[in-house]
């Protein structure tokens, strides 16, 4: 299936960080994705997709972080959907009282940015499952760091209101370009509207030319 307009909506919304999660091996889908959608997402992010039972619920992207080597999801995922993330890759639960996982969690397969306000042992469980090194931090003073940024293995897309020192931590602790944008029209919470991973992306309807312009520049997928 050829991909060629990288906008769309997932279970009716244009917050498609919120409604699905992806990685370099798997893309995270709620029950209600129709079918065509989930076939063009799994085109456009070269993956194959799984269905998450209701469970975890239907802002899944919300509630679990993820890359290419396991799960960090919300303490209320049941066992159901513990075993069928456990096909493809390593899951913990998030041992805190902030636990919306794809929330407060920035990671890509090598380093995670988290809340600043995580315990010890939620980081300790976030790095010894995801096989990250960690930092705790904001962007754009923002402690919900996964809604504030997106990052792939190629760039991380961040807040507009991004400080430079917070810049610095990022690229110091993932090793990759850093750049600013906005999506659906505006919105400074590029994480809630972009789906992404290093094969490919989308972002809301919503999103303007100028900013998937910008999420391509910053995400590697220019030539």
């Amino acid at each position: 299936m050829l991909v060629t307009d990288k906008r769309l909506k997932i279970a009716g919304s244009s917050l498609l960080g919120v409604f699905a999660k992806c990685t370099d091996k798997v893309l995270l889908v709620p029950q209600e994705v129709g079918e065509a959608d989930r076939q063009l997402l799994e085109a456009g992010l070269k993956v194959p997709s799984v269905r998450v039972l209701a469970g975890v619920g239907s802002v899944l992207g919300s509630l679990v972080a993820a890359n290419s080597n396991g799960f960090v999801v919300t303490h209320h995922a049941g066992s159901e959907e513990l075993k069928v993330l456990r096909e493809h890759g390593q899951v913990a639960r998030l041992p805190a009282r902030i636990n919306a996982a794809g929330n407060v969690i920035l990671v890509n397969d090598s380093a995670a940015l988290v809340h600043p306000e995580l315990s010890s042992k939620a980081c300790e469980t976030i790095e010894q499952t995801l096989g990250v090194k960690l930092e705790k931090g904001t962007i754009g003073g923002l402690k919900t760091v996964g809604m504030a940024g997106v990052a792939t293995n190629k760039g991380l897309l961040v807040h507009p209101r991004i400080s430079e020192e917070e810049i610095a931590v990022l690229e110091g602790l993932f090793g990759l370009p850093v750049d600013v944008g906005t999506v659906n029209l505006g919105s400074p919470l590029v994480g809630s509207g972009v789906l992404a991973n290093s094969h490919g992306y989308f972002a809301g309807t919503g999103t303007s030319g100028p900013e998937l312009g910008r999420i391509e520049d910053a995400l590697g997928f220019l030539i």
